[in-house]
Formats: C-alpha cells, sequence, structure tokens
C-alpha cells in the first residue's frame, strides 16, 4: 500500500474488444504509467462473439499491480479515485453473486439475434420502438440478445440476477452496486425510454421478466466505494476509493478527445471503427443509432462499422506477423488506390448504416501483381470509405457536425488517418494524447479527487489539447471521388451472392 504522504494519482482502466488498457494519472493530467493486457474473443458459431466477463476482473487486478507498483526508487502514488469503461453494448449476465452466468455476448459484432430482433420488431412494431428509443432494432440492441437467451439458454437465464457491461461488471466488482450508466441503458434497445431517460417497464418485463434492472447513473457519478473484500484482491487500491460508474468505450474515448460537445463528431480508429457525433436533442434514426449522451442534456448519433483495424490484424496474421511500421510503410509505397484493388470491409457482416448481418467481405482487382502492401492498402482505404458512407448518413439523418476529432490506437503511424481525410474531404483534429477510453475514465473519474477543479470537459480541453490537423490532399481526393461510387456499387451488385454464402457459412 502507498503512504498517505505519497502523491495522489487516478488509475482508469477500459476493457476493448482485443485488449484492456489500464493508465495511472497524475493529478494535473499528466499520464504516469501505461499498461496493457492482451486478450482474445470467442467466436463459438458464426455470428456469436463472446468474452468471459471473468477475464475483464482477473485483468483489472493485473493491470493494478502493475500500475502501483514502486517505481525504481521505490517511490509509490495514493490511488484517490478509480475510471472504469469498456466495449458495449454487452449483455453480460450474472448470479446474485455477481458470477457469470455465462460468456458476455458483445455488442454489434455479435449477430446471434437476427430472429428475435424480425420477433420484437414485428410484435412491438418499428413505429412504436423508434419513437420510444429513437433507434429500430439491429443487432446493436442488448433486448434481443435477452430475448435469444430467454429462449436458448433458459436455464442460465433462469439464474441471472444482474445486467452488466464491462465497466459495470468492473464497478460491481470494485464497489458491490449494481448500476448501469443512463448511455449505455439508452443501448439496451427497445428496454430504454429515450425521452424519460429511464428503463420502461412494460417492455423490460415482456422481454426480460424477473430480471431487475440496474440503477441508473450518469457515467462520471460515483458508482460506489471499493469494498474491503474487493481491496484484498488489489495491490495500491485501498478500501475506500471512489469508483465511478463508467460507460461505453467510444463515448469515454470521445471524453478523452474533447469531443462531446455539441457539433463534435469523433472518428474511432480501433478494431472496429465507431462515429460519434454530439448535440442538445435527441436525432431519431432508422440507420443509425439515437442515444443518450454521456453527459446530462446531451443526445448523440452514433455508427459503426463492424471490422476495421480487425481487418489488418487478420491480414497481417495471414503474412507473417510483420510489424505494424513495416507494412504501414509498404501500404504507404503502394499509392491510393492500391494499383487497381478495391475491397468491401464486411468481414463479420456489417452495422451502419447499411445493418446487414449477412454482408461479408469482397476483394475485387486481384491480379498477380498485388503483394501484402497492397491488400493492406486496400483495406485502409475500405474502412476509410465506409467512414465515408457513414458520415454521409449522419449528415443526412440530422447531426449537426462542426469538427471532426480523431482518436484511438489507429491514428498512430498516420497513413490511416490521412487516407480518411483524403477519401472524406474532412479535416481531423488529432488531440496530444491518443491512449483512448482508460484516459477519459481518468477525466470522469476526477470529478470525485478533491482539488481537482473544473468540469470533465473543461478538464479535457485543457488536459488534452489538439496535436495536429489533418488536411485532405486535393490530388489523392479526386482519384479517391472516382473510386467512391465503385465501392458503393460494389455491395448491391454482390449482394444475392454474399447472402448465400453467409447462409452455408451458418
Amino acid at each position: 500500500m502507498s503512504g498517505t504522504d505519497a502523491p495522489e494519482a487516478i488509475l482508469a482502466v477500459d476493457v476493448g474488444t482485443s485488449s484492456t488498457k489500464g493508465v495511472l494519472v497524475g493529478a494535473d493530467g499528466t499520464i504516469l504509467r501505461i499498461a496493457t493486457r492482451q486478450h482474445d474473443v470467442q467466436r463459438p458459431r458464426t455470428g456469436h462473439v463472446e468474452m468471459d466477463p471473468r477475464v475483464w476482473w482477473e485483468e483489472f487486478c493485473s493491470l493494478t499491480a502493475e500500475l502501483t507498483a514502486p517505481d525504481d526508487d521505490g517511490r509509490t502514488v495514493r490511488v484517490s479515485a478509480v475510471g472504469v469503461s469498456g466495449m458495449g453494448p454487452c449483455m453480460a449476465l450474472t448470479d446474485a453473486d455477481g458470477e457469470p452466468v455465462r460468456p458476455a455476448a458483445l455488442y454489434g459484432v455479435d449477430m446471434r439475434a437476427t430472429e428475435q430482433i424480425a420477433a420484437l420488431t414485428a410484435e412491438l412494431g418499428e413505429e412504436a420502438i423508434l419513437e420510444r428509443g429513437g433507434s429500430l432494432l439491429t443487432t446493436q440492441a442488448v433486448g434481443p440478445k435477452l430475448a435469444w437467451m430467454r429462449e436458448h439458454e433458459p436455464d442460465a437465464y433462469e439464474r441471472a440476477r444482474m445486467l452488466l457491461m464491462p465497466a459495470t461488471f468492473l464497478a460491481y466488482r470494485l464497489t458491490g452496486e449494481y448500476v448501469l450508466d443512463h448511455h449505455s441503458a439508452s443501448q439496451c434497445w427497445p428496454l430504454y425510454d429515450q425521452k424519460a431517460q429511464a428503463w420502461y417497464e412494460p417492455w423490460c418485463e415482456l422481454i426480460a421478466p424477473g430480471l431487475p434492472m440496474p440503477r441508473l447513473q450518469w457515467p462520471a457519478d460515483q458508482a460506489g466505494h471499493v469494498t474491503p473484500q474487493a481491496a484484498e484482491q488489489l495491490d495500491g487500491i485501498e478500501a475506500g476509493t471512489p469508483v465511478i460508474t463508467g460507460s461505453i468505450d467510444a463515448w469515454t474515448e470521445a471524453v478523452s478527445a474533447d469531443a462531446q460537445r455539441p457539433g463534435d463528431l469523433l472518428l474511432m480508429y480501433g478494431t472496429t471503427m465507431f462515429l460519434v457525433a454530439t448535440a442538445t436533442q435527441p436525432i431519431p434514426s432508422r440507420t443509425l443509432w439515437s442515444t443518450v449522451g454521456a453527459f446530462p442534456g446531451t443526445f448523440c448519433l452514433a455508427g459503426g462499422m463492424a471490422t476495421s483495424g480487425a481487418i489488418t490484424s487478420w491480414i497481417r496474421g495471414l503474412t507473417g506477423d510483420a510489424p505494424y511500421p513495416e507494412l504501414l510503410a509498404e501500404a504507404d509505397a503502394a499509392g491510393p488506390g492500391a494499383h487497381g484493388l478495391l475491397m468491401l470491409p464486411y468481414f463479420a457482416g456489417e452495422r451502419t448504416p447499411i445493418q446487414d448481418p449477412d454482408a461479408r467481405g469482397t476483394i475485387i482487382g486481384l491480379t498477380l501483381d498485388h503483394g501484402r502492401g497492397h491488400l493492406y492498402r486496400a483495406a485502409l482505404e475500405a474502412t476509410a470509405f465506409g467512414v465515408r458512407h457513414n458520415v454521409e448518413a449522419l449528415t443526412e439523418g440530422g447531426a449537426p457536425i462542426t469538427r471532426v476529432i480523431a482518436a484511438g490506437g489507429g491514428t498512430q503511424g498516420g497513413l490511416w488517418t490521412q487516407i480518411v481525410s483524403d477519401i472524406t474531404g474532412i479535416e481531423q483534429v488529432v488531440p496530444t494524447i491518443t491512449v483512448g477510453a482508460s484516459y477519459g475514465a481518468a477525466i470522469l473519474a476526477a470529478d470525485h479527487v478533491p482539488g481537482i477543479d473544473g468540469t470533465a470537459q473543461e478538464r479535457a480541453a485543457t488536459w488534452n489539447p489538439p496535436a495536429q490537423v489533418l488536411h485532405p490532399d486535393p490530388e489523392r481526393r479526386a482519384l479517391y471521388e472516382e473510386l467512391y461510387p465503385h465501392y458503393r456499387s460494389l455491395y448491391t451488385s454482390t449482394l444475392q451472392t454474399a447472402h448465400h454464402l453467409a447462409g452455408l457459412q451458418r
């Protein structure tokens, strides 16, 4: 344990799709330490994407020990608050003691509940669902996955007493409090009433009978304090330390990048690409996700691709696991258009704006002259074309976009972000710190540290100012303007074949 005279710091952890990242942040926003634990998701069947929640707690404990260990001179810090964040919306069901009754079904990349989506939409009605929750039911929605659980694993469902997500699973393990933030709840379509900002009890009882819904709070609200039982399992965090409720990683990352103001659009470069536009009023949408924001009085219109960085990881694994800087150099040398390659990035179906779980990845234009660098370049360009498609849908849907901020691990190296600017024609602000959602969770947790002044939004602006602005290159943009209509038509022209093959894969 650290002494009472040790300097104070905030510890924050974010559970992502491919890794869990922890940061130790000083009272002035300085990052003192960063640590990461890699993990894999499980894909037991086509369309099922899962993870054991117990891994999240194990990695939290491991990261905490590393982050708070004495330095070479024996100096320690005192953790004054804990921030939590995680991928979502996920369906992590536990029993009354907080033990998982099954692996957690992940966010929209988990497409198991297509039949339940159709059945609930028919029963409740599209217009009623849209009116109450702001969005139609898609693979992103938690409600249909709960219905799937009742139908396919009734014994496990009967043991379920809590609905948690990665952030609140950690919060529960730390504090014993059963909570969920309003933003995450607003992605539990159709269980949450966006206008009333409360659970809609009739549909909760219809879809998840007998399952108590968590108490609702805002992401920066205090979930509770670290219990003595939790402190016994942790190195470096004392009982009584405040813990925030936390939220879903993309929205927490928007906090880290100071991208949660009305008119802001966050582009989150990661395993999947996520887009979050912030407004002051709800923006219902049939093709995108309308949610409550991370702060009271804000609302969001969001989009998300099923794969982005996951494709580059797949190519890397197929071609010898070369270091990413080497692959980026080869992709840069391949040049715009990847020597006549065009790719659809639908390697795990697609979420917004086409909402098609049976869409499939396509590469067209291959010749014997193409190499690894061309494929890697085509993958980066494919995700950028997907970003443009989503940005157009956000704009057409009424999102008031005045500033675009890039964040996430994919911003490193610069090539991917530049390709996105060239293809979309938009300028992107890149913040100084690109650690991601864990840093955003620390900014939120600072609300509960005496002596740290200001709001979370004010801290984000001062702790993480812009580092650079990326501008589109006119020459490259001209080529991409020529290719974009072909990208858009490639989906419709291959749709019938892709759906047939998806059926064979099932």
